[in-house]
Parts: structure tokens; C-alpha cells; sequence
């Protein structure tokens, strides 16, 4: 025992004595092997139904743009058709996306996400209906750009998160790793279960169970009241655009990284007469993500700089594959190039949270996911250019090239900490966070 100025020190050198034996973890935790974060993370009540629901209704974002292609073609026998129908839709989300967003920040979730999913859920049954009648092709826009009002289930999900763990950050952490290798993994498996659909049974299927669990899914995620975060009467101050501006190019070019690696991957695996088994190698990607996701949230976060690193090197190996002309080679190059992306999403991310104004995050983070989107229609964009006019190998240099722009963008910027750096952490009686 010593005595440091008001300040008393007991350090024990033997056995502890018997009155400090309630401080100490239970006999059953001490002998068994402590839980792991993501075990940690579920046994927090209500944490379960939500992502429940948030699960199954972001699934189907996976499957709307694929089951509306192969939809519309199928039916009026015509792709740019069904493509400018897509891209109508992707656009008018860029411009509804984040007033939708503000209003849930402004009234709550469930006040707002149902209703919005309701209009998107009848504009999919008001384009199956022009779409099988014949309708003219005006309607098709005008059906699928009010899916534009569609919840970002995804940032609705973080937000509860942030709201739950905002005196954690190792647990926050691992919460959006989480996060993102499930939007990792519904984007696999979207475009799969709509083709699958679309393919085998009839054209609309994709389009009408895409809707059935879009609605599904948040009317369950919204029913988790306890878990929703609160909204507050005091007026919000900061523009979330002014204070991400810096961010957005950097999600922009992660777009651009996603939609041009798509597109040259597609053309050299059409070119290798692979056809319908392209499917499965392009998965790898997202697979080579989810799985780094996961992990991700098992360690500490690293900085900004040094995912982005990460990144530009990893996504120069499906351009060497296919320069060597390697299937082989290229499908293990995916799922490496795929393990760099997120950890730099979930880190990037982090950053989201930490800039945006309070009580606007849903908006910062649809802000950032729309920046995405153009960043993906502009890599679809300038990869099928690069394809028509030099081949699939050197299309692979336009993700590659995205990759550098990331890098840039990230060490040109204020300089960017672990977020455990710089959150803010209160010990309760609990003890110190287990992480």
C-alpha cells in the first residue's frame, strides 16, 4: 500500500483478500474462454431483431437493378432499354436518397422508413404491371425512379449502432465490420437469387420477392423500437455535405474502383468463354470483402492512410492476372483485391461518423453512399470504354488507377486517425470496455 498524495494505491502481492472478491469476473467466466466481439455485440437486447430485419430487407438491393434488366429485356426485347430505365433510377436515388435520409434523422425511423418503403414497394408492382402490359415506355421510368425513396437500411442500421455503442468504440467498430461485410454479402448473393429467379421461374419473380422482402424486412426492423435512436426537438446545426466534402471524392473513386473492376471483369471472363459461370468468380470479390470484414472487426481499426495503402496495391493483381491470361490466376487476385476493400470502407466510414454534424447521420452516410453510386456508374462507364477501345486486360487498369486516386485523395486530407483515437470513452460499473 502506498500513499500518493490524496491518492491511495493498493497493490496486491499474494492472494487477494476476501472483501475485494466481488470486483473479481464470476468462476464460470474466469474458467471458460471469454466471448468473442461478435458474440459481445449480439448478447446486447434488441440487437438481434433488428439486424434481423435489416438483413432481410437489404438483400433486395442487391436484386432490384438485375431483376429490372433481365425483366424489361425479357419482356420488350431490349437492353438499352432496360438500362436507361436502371440508370434513371440510380440517378433519381442520388437526388431523393438524402432528403429521405433527413427526414428520418428529423422524425424518427419508423415514422419515415415505412411509409418511403411503401412507395418504393409500389413502384417495383407499378413496373412489373407497365412492364407485362405493354405500357408505354415513359411509365417504366416513371415506376422505377419512385423506388428512389427506398430507406438506406444500411446507414439506418449503423445509426442504431452508434446510438447503442457511443461510449465504446472497440465495440462500435466491430459493429460497422459487421455492417459491411453484410452489405458485401447481400450484394453477392442479390444479383444470384435474382437471376435465379428471374431465370427459373418467371420474369417478374426477382422484382416481386425483391419487394415482398424489402417490406418485410422493415416493417421488422422498424417494430425494434427500443433500439431506434432518439430524436431530438433541438435545432440541427452543420451541413453534413460542407462537412464530408472532403470525404465524398474518396468514396466517389471507391465507386469508381467497384464499377470498372465489374465491368473488365465481365468482359475478360465473356472473352475466356466462361458465359454463366462468370457469376461465380466475379462473387470471389465480394467474398474475399465479407470475409475481411469480419476479421476486421476483430482487431484494432487501423488508419485511413494505411487501408488506402493496402488498396492500391491489391487492386494491381487482377490486372497482372489477366495480362497473363490466367482464370486461375484472376480468381485468386478478386479475392485478394476484394480482402483490401472493407477494411478501407469500414475505416472511411468511420470518418463519416466522426465529421457528421449531430443528429444528421443518416444523412452523411447516404451522402457518402451516394457518392458511391455515381462513383459506380462512372466506372461502368469509362470500363466499357476502355474494353470497346483497347480489351478487357487494359480496363483493368481503370480500377486500378481509381485505387491511386483513393490514395491520394486520403493523404492529401487532414490527417486521419484510428477512430478509437479519437472517440470519446466513459468507464462505467460495468468495467473497462472487454475489447
Amino acid at each position: 500500500m502506498t500513499v500518493t498524495g490524496s491518492t491511495l494505491v493498493l497493490t496486491a502481492t499474494g492472494t487477494p483478500p476476501a472483501r475485494t472478491a466481488p470486483a473479481a469476473p464470476s468462476t464460470a467466466r474466469a474458467a471458460g474462454r471469454a466471448p468473442g466481439p461478435y458474440r459481445r455485440l449480439f448478447a446486447l437486447p434488441g440487437t438481434r431483431g433488428f439486424t434481423a430485419g435489416n438483413l432481410v430487407a437489404r438483400l433486395p438491393m442487391g436484386m432490384f437493378g438485375v431483376s429490372a434488366v433481365m425483366m424489361i429485356a425479357g419482356q420488350r426485347g431490349s437492353y438499352a432499354l432496360a438500362g436507361a430505365v436502371t440508370a434513371t433510377g440510380v440517378a433519381a436515388t442520388a437526388v431523393v436518397g438524402p432528403w429521405t435520409a433527413r427526414l428520418v434523422d428529423r422524425h424518427g425511423q419508423a415514422r419515415i422508413a415505412v411509409p418511403a418503403t411503401v412507395i418504393a414497394v409500389l413502384g417495383s408492382l407499378s413496373l412489373i404491371v407497365c412492364v407485362r402490359t405493354g405500357a408505354p415506355a415513359w411509365t417504366l421510368f416513371a415506376s422505377y425512379a419512385a423506388t428512389a425513396t427506398t430507406p438506406n437500411i444500411g446507414g439506418m442500421s449503423r445509426a442504431r449502432w452508434t446510438h447503442l455503442l457511443r461510449d465504446s468504440p472497440a465495440a462500435h467498430h466491430t459493429a460497422m465490420s459487421f455492417e459491411q461485410a453484410a452489405d458485401e454479402l447481400c450484394f453477392m448473393l442479390g444479383p444470384v437469387l435474382a437471376a435465379f429467379l428471374c431465370g427459373v421461374l418467371f420474369p417478374e419473380a426477382g422484382t416481386l420477392v425483391g419487394a415482398a422482402l424489402l417490406l418485410t424486412g422493415m416493417l421488422v426492423f422498424t417494430s425494434c423500437r427500443a433500439t431506434q435512436p432518439p430524436v431530438t426537438a433541438q435545432p440541427r446545426r452543420g451541413s453534413p455535405l460542407r462537412a464530408l466534402g472532403p470525404l465524398l471524392p474518396l468514396f466517389l473513386a471507391m465507386g469508381v474502383v467497384f464499377g470498372s473492376m465489374e465491368v473488365a471483369s465481365i468482359a475478360f471472363l465473356d472473352l475466356a468463354g466462361l458465359g454463366a459461370a462468370a457469376g461465380l468468380v466475379l462473387g470471389l470479390q465480394a467474398a474475399g470483402s465479407c470475409a475481411a470484414g469480419l476479421l476486421y472487426g476483430t482487431v484494432r481499426a487501423r488508419s485511413l492512410a494505411a487501408c488506402v495503402c493496402a488498396l492500391a496495391a491489391l487492386m494491381t493483381l487482377p490486372w497482372a492476372a489477366a495480362a497473363g491470361g490466367s482464370v486461375a490466376a484472376l480468381s485468386c487476385a478478386l479475392l485478394l483485391a476484394g480482402m483490401a476493400t472493407a477494411p478501407t470502407m469500414v475505416t472511411a466510414m468511420a470518418q463519416v461518423h466522426a465529421r457528421t454534424p449531430e443528429g444528421r447521420l443518416n444523412e452523411g452516410m447516404t451522402l457518402a453512399v451516394t457518392a458511391i453510386f455515381a462513383g459506380i456508374a462512372v466506372g461502368s462507364a469509362s470500363g466499357g470504354w476502355v474494353v470497346e477501345a483497347a480489351g478487357p486486360v487494359c480496363a483493368y487498369a481503370v480500377p486500378a488507377t481509381a485505387a491511386l486516386v483513393v490514395l491520394a485523395v486520403a493523404l492529401a486530407g487532414r490527417p486521419m486517425r484510428r477512430p478509437s483515437d479519437r472517440s470519446r470513452v466513459v468507464r462505467t460499473a460495468a468495467g473497462p470496455d472487454p475489447q
